[in-house]
């Protein structure tokens, strides 16, 4: 028997690299009240785009974005396990290095330069196993897309408590996109079993406790928010809560029973982790110059932080870990660097500080 075509598009998802594909239909997402509760509370902090009007509408109704769209196909594609990776890292620390953490996600090359690839050969093989031209529209989180809310419907998992989409197979370490088409497809059933049961592992380990119970989260003292999305200070009342992570953070992820026991390894080779990215060395990543920054993050989603909130994150790392060589080469850069650093560098270089004086007194 000739296989169905969504069969052959799921074939040649897989061959593109996608380890998760689903259909569904163009439908209002089922969770869309929950977004724009979450919206009325302020939950988005300063990511005002995300409250536009027009966007909203677009994100209610899938048809607003493509007119008669028939088919929306869903996709995953897998990104490196931090929690094997940083426990490999752990057992072999670098000596002489004062490191910092980044979330796996980031450890390659900038997904929205890698999936546009695979989602437009993706396009192509379904115009020319129908044989027409098709009206289109792919996104991978560029789109006002519920990317959640249609990857459950089209099968692929669902939402956990830590707000991240979960396959039972697969785990959450997972970059979403969609493809909208005028074309009828038979879509796949949606998920609808909640498999966290009683698990609380994830708001538990939460450092800021930003996880919410009804599986949503508040922007505004979440640490990939606060290290990436953040443009202005970090709230002081958080800062000793983000460690050492200086790019996002994976924590209710790696905790997640579900990736522990089954997330792979490894993710996409497309986005496979860079030298010196996932642990970077503290002391040399404060002393980048914008040309090194540029040239070290060139098509790296470390870029969407600018090197002012990077080193903003370096600054706050190394006031948490609170090592006492670190003190001289704050010092040095204090004075020479834009008053956002400037003032991040001065809050660490008073923690270790007041550390170096509380272990005198001891």
């Amino acid at each position: 028997m000739t296989a169905s075509l969504e069969s052959q598009i799921k074939e040649q998802a897989h061959r593109l690299g996608f380890t998760l594909v689903g259909i569904t239909t163009a439908e209002p997402p089922p969770h869309f009240p929950v977004y724009e509760q979450w919206l009325a509370m302020g939950r988005q902090a300063s990511m005002d785009y995300l409250s536009d009007a027009r966007v909203r509408a677009k994100r209610a109704n899938p048809r607003l974005i493509l007119p008669e769209c028939q088919s929306i196909v869903v996709l995953g594609l897998r990104y490196t396990n931090p929690g094997f990776a940083g426990e490999n890292e752990e057992k072999n620390p670098l000596p002489g290095q004062v490191n910092g953490r980044v979330a796996a996600y980031a450890w390659g090359s900038d997904y929205h330069l890698v999936m546009p690839e695979k989602l437009q050969a993706l396009v192509k093989f379904i115009e020319t196993q129908t044989g027409q031209a098709i009206p289109n529209r792919w996104y991978t989180d560029t789109g006002p897309l519920l990317e959640r809310d249609l990857a459950m419907r089209a099968s692929l998992g669902w939402i956990g408590k830590n707000t991240c989409l979960i396959n039972p197979q697969h785990g959450s370490y997972f970059l979403l996109a969609e493809i909208l088409l005028v074309f009828p497809l038979e879509p796949d059933a949606p998920f609808e079993t909640d498999r966290c049961g009683s698990c609380t592992r994830c708001l538990d380990a939460c450092p800021t406790n930003c996880i919410l119970p009804d599986r949503t989260l508040d922007a505004r003292r979440c640490i990939s928010y606060l290290t990436i999305e953040n443009k202005t200070e970090i709230p002081e009342n958080l800062r000793p809560a983000i460690g050492n992570w200086v790019f996002g953070c994976d924590i209710c992820q790696m905790v997640c029973p579900w990736n522990r026991r089954f997330a792979a390894f490894e993710g996409d080779p497309a986005l496979a982790p860079r030298a010196r990215v996932p642990n970077p060395d503290l002391a040399i990543e404060l002393s980048l110059s914008p040309e090194e920054f540029n040239r070290k993050f060139k098509d790296s989603p470390i870029k969407r932080a600018k090197r002012n909130g990077y080193l903003r994150n370096i600054a706050v790392a190394l006031g948490n870990i609170g090592d006492k060589k670190s003190l001289s080469i704050l010092e040095a850069l204090s004075q020479d660097q834009e008053p956002l650093v400037k003032e991040h560098i001065a809050w660490a270089i008073d923690r270790i500080r007041e550390k170096k004086n509380s272990e005198s007194d001891a």
